[in-house]
């Protein structure tokens, strides 16, 4: 359990050191900390509304107040958590809190920090750096810490800035911008074949190292296509991975963009380049990638046509090594790409639906926080061909459900067993077409994706 006077000697002691040591940038504040100095851009009233170099970010001097203080540290009453202390001191008209001895509360917190909180601080191990009570450097605690550009305010602000609200509106609502903190799903909570993990591995070594591909004429790399059915895992894949590098996540569904604003489709994906652009580095992902550049055709809109054009430009046009942006895009039917889709992405990435090791481990870690009684995931998994990690989920949660109906927070293997027989049931329900009379029900030939949920990627995972 974390200790409230810690915590919050910690954040004045943070906030003391950053006002002080001007080399400082907002980087080396942990991103908790962050999120409560943040001053957002000007509202568009200012005159300085349209200057993009309008100050945005953090400003010096940090004050703390018993709000600030709440906010960062989650403790509800900073002040008494600190009150007995002899270096720190409250301002009763104003609530700042402020150090009276910062030499002393480093000491302090020095005798009580761990290695870990002290690595993920660069502001405080910049300024005890080469003591001998410490081994952690400033540059370590550096790479410990998220960068700014991940940050959700940040995200916000740079959005407001170059966005008009107005005229970006409809563009804008239909991608959507998740910060790496907003993603709760990792990397080491996936079920991957060895080929995607070979891929991923691939692509974080070109990320690590794209000032030497760029100086060997390699320029053409970080553009990933995502090839497999629905619920097989592209989407959670790709957001994991931002997770995992810290990055802001843009995703676009193309299907949104041709079906609502047809007339403005081109312009949109241009827009949607440009978002990822100023985000950098980002992870930009397209999904339902057929939706736009698929086999043309003679009869195709003209509107359309543009819009394929534009897409295959503007990939052409963004570098993972200029840019900064990772592209991959995502698609469950491949067959209606063309040749020139094709030709854009450096790898191919494929998601099967799992085998029955992938699905034995899939029900693995959905499990790993569910109560059940002799559970035989290998089973389970015999019984389930054909289902992705996405119908596992929905498998699992019907069990779940099933058992609260008759106030049990536990399960059986039975309990699962029979939600896999209930879903099987309503899989075919949905391969089925009614006929027009409504006499009965007819076997459909089940091509379309229904809106039960099943056209969507939340597959290996937990």
């Amino acid at each position: 359990m974390s200790d409230p006077a810690l915590e919050v000697v910690e954040f004045l002691l943070t906030a003391n050191l950053y006002t002080e040591n001007r080399e400082l940038d907002e980087n080396d504040l942990p991103p908790r900390y962050r999120r409560v100095f943040w001053t957002d851009p000007p509202d568009d009233d200012d005159e300085d509304d349209n200057d993009e170099t309008a100050p945005i970010g953090i400003e010096r001097p940090l004050v703390v107040t018993d709000n600030i203080a709440r906010k960062a540290t989650g403790v509800e009453r900073p002040w008494e958590a600190v009150s007995g202390l002899m270096f720190t001191q409250r301002e009763d008209f104003s609530g700042r809190i402020s150090l009276t001895q910062p030499d002393m509360a480093v000491d302090w917190f020095l005798e009580r920090a761990d290695h870990e909180r002290l690595s993920t601080n660069p502001t405080v191990a910049a300024a005890v750096e080469g003591r001998d009570d410490v081994d952690v450097t400033h540059a370590e605690a550096r790479e410990q810490t998220r960068s700014i550009q991940a940050d959700r305010v940040w995200i916000d602000s740079l959005l407001d800035q170059y966005f008009d609200e107005e005229e970006d509106a409809e563009m804008l609502d239909l991608v959507q911008v998740r910060a790496p903190e907003e993603i709760e799903m990792t990397l080491t909570d996936l079920v991957l074949t060895q080929d995607q993990e070979g891929e991923i591995q691939k692509l974080m070594k070109a990320i690590e190292h794209r000032e030497y591909l760029a100086d060997i004429g390699l320029r053409e790399i970080g553009k990933i296509l995502f090839v497999g059915p629905p619920g097989t895992g592209k989407t959670t894949v790709s957001r994991a991975l931002a997770h995992e590098l810290g990055l802001p996540f843009v995703e676009v569904k193309l299907s949104m963009i041709t079906s609502q604003y047809l007339g403005e489709t081109a312009k949109n994906v241009e827009k949607t380049f440009e978002v990822a652009k100023r985000l950098s580095p980002c992870i930009l992902f397209i999904d339902e990638f057929d939706s736009v550049a698929k086999t043309r055709r003679s009869d195709e809109h003209a509107a359309l046509k543009r819009a394929v054009n534009t897409l295959l430009k503007s990939i052409d046009d963004i570098s993972l090594i200029r840019d900064e942006v990772i592209l991959i895009g995502a698609t469950n039917h491949p067959d209606q790409l063309d040749a020139a889709a094709w030709r854009r992405f450096d790898e191919i990435v494929n998601f099967p639906k799992p085998d029955r090791q992938m699905r034995s481990d899939i029900l693995r870690i959905i499990t790993k926080r569910m109560d059940v009684a002799e559970f035989d995931p290998d089973s389970v998994a015999e019984r389930t061909e054909g289902l992705t990690g996405s119908d596992l989920r929905m498998v699992l949660r019907e069990a779940v459900l099933e058992a609260l109906t008759e106030e049990r927070m536990s399960l059986t293997q039975e309990d699962i067993l029979d939600a896999v027989e209930d879903f099987e049931e309503r899989d075919n329900l949905k391969n089925m077409d009614m006929m027009s009379d409504g006499e009965q029900l007819v076997a459909g030939d089940g091509g379309g994706e229904s809106g039960d949920g099943h056209s969507h990627d939340h597959a290996h995972d937990d």
